[in-house]
């Protein structure tokens, strides 16, 4: 019994060595699997004459606005809107305190009516001066007719001249009391206006339609002419002012068409053209003002950033669609498709981006077919289908 049990333990263990053998791994290559072409497409790429672009800052701006201010020294009474309202041109504003303008404007009221009054008596002089010189004048005659006939003497003569150049004088002197009062009546009417436009300027209006950006005093403060109060913008329209420099205004024209993106505003970029080139440069840092027209849109707000293309020449550069880069984490690369139909992914080195391509500066060269949106099962080393 013990020889059987000991013959059983020998065969199984000989059983066990030839099946281990039996799946032992030869050395050598192991046949690849057959994969399915995945259908991609696929783009030649070659170098070409491309505008070279440049990306200018600028802010966003209100084509028509304005800042609101005292023409008069004042306390401010009332503000009547607000940051954010709506306000039609004549709306008020700000009401300043008027007392000391409605005081000034009755003093030159007071002061017209004394002028005027001034002017009546000065008139009833010379209608007196006037029938006095009259009498003198006829009483001269007279006289001289009567020397010349012997009927009176010379020296009686010279009596009656001497009070026709006075009767003269008078005349002249109450004319001038006239003309003196119709100025000084002139000059009480000017400041009765100017002591009315006082008063009307203690109501600040809107100067036109639009919205009111800021509020810039409070109530209670002293208004000086020319204190800034409200800040106020036309509805409607929106420019960007961009910061240029020197060396790229020769390239900026009148009318061009240009992209402006707003981040702020959404993706996606607005047409805008150059209206204003503002001739004189800053000495600072030696950059023009360029002010481009842009479409109303209610997204825009005064102050938002904005970036604007600009074209400032031709270069010969290799660019590729943004859909045909793969980035993996630092690496950057595109796949190219071989004489073997076969993707190989090929590291690149990018530069600038235009809009939805963007520039290659090394790892591929003209005539390379690479794919254009690599989908995310494709890999190095798949069999691609070039897509017609």
């Amino acid at each position: 019994m013990r020889t059987l049990n000991l013959m059983a333990a020998t065969l199984l263990t000989a059983a066990m060595a030839l099946f281990s053998c039996s799946e032992k791994i030869e050395p050598g290559n192991t046949a690849p699997q057959a994969s399915t072409a995945v259908a991609v497409p696929v783009i030649e790429v070659a170098h070409a004459v491309q505008p070279v672009m440049y990306d200018a800052v600028g802010t966003v701006k209100a084509r028509v606005s304005a800042t609101v201010s005292s023409k008069l020294m004042g306390t401010i009474q009332a503000f009547t809107v607000k940051e954010g309202d709506l306000v039609k041109s004549g709306d008020i504003l700000v009401q300043l305190d008027e007392r000391q303008v409605a005081a000034q404007l009755d003093q030159a009221r007071a002061a017209l009516a004394e002028a005027r009054k001034a002017e009546t008596g000065a008139v009833s002089a010379q209608a007196a001066a006037e029938a006095g010189a009259q009498r003198a004048l006829l009483s001269y005659r007279r006289n001289r007719t009567m020397l010349e006939g012997g009927a009176i003497t010379q020296e009686a003569f010279e009596s009656v001249e001497a009070q026709h150049k006075q009767a003269e004088a008078a005349l002249s002197q109450a004319r001038a009391m006239v003309e003196a009062a119709q100025f000084r009546i002139n000059q009480a009417q000017a400041a009765v206006d100017a002591a009315t436009v006082a008063r009307k300027d203690a109501r600040i209006l809107a100067p036109f339609d639009g919205k009111v950006t800021a509020k810039l005093a409070d109530t209670g403060a002293l208004a000086a002419p020319g204190t800034p109060l409200l800040s106020l913008e036309r509805e409607g329209g929106y420019r960007v002012d961009l910061v240029v420099p020197e060396a790229y205004i020769q390239s900026v024209r009148i009318g061009q068409t240009v992209d402006v993106r707003i981040p702020a505003a959404g993706d996606r970029p607005l047409g805008g053209t150059v209206d204003v080139i503002v001739p004189s440069a800053d000495q600072g840092s030696r950059t023009f003002v360029v002010q481009v027209g842009v479409p109303d849109t209610e997204s825009l707000r005064s102050g938002m950033f904005a970036r604007v293309s600009l074209s400032i020449g031709e270069q010969q550069t290799l660019r590729i669609p943004e859909s045909a880069v793969v980035r993996r984490g630092q690496l950057t690369g595109v796949f190219i498709v071989d004489e073997k139909r076969t993707a190989r992914f090929r590291l690149i080195r990018t530069g600038r981006a235009y809009g939805d391509q963007v520039e290659v500066i090394s790892g591929i060269k003209d005539g390379t077919r690479l794919v254009s949106a690599p989908s995310p099962e494709l890999t190095n080393g798949s069999a691609v289908e070039p897509e017609k």
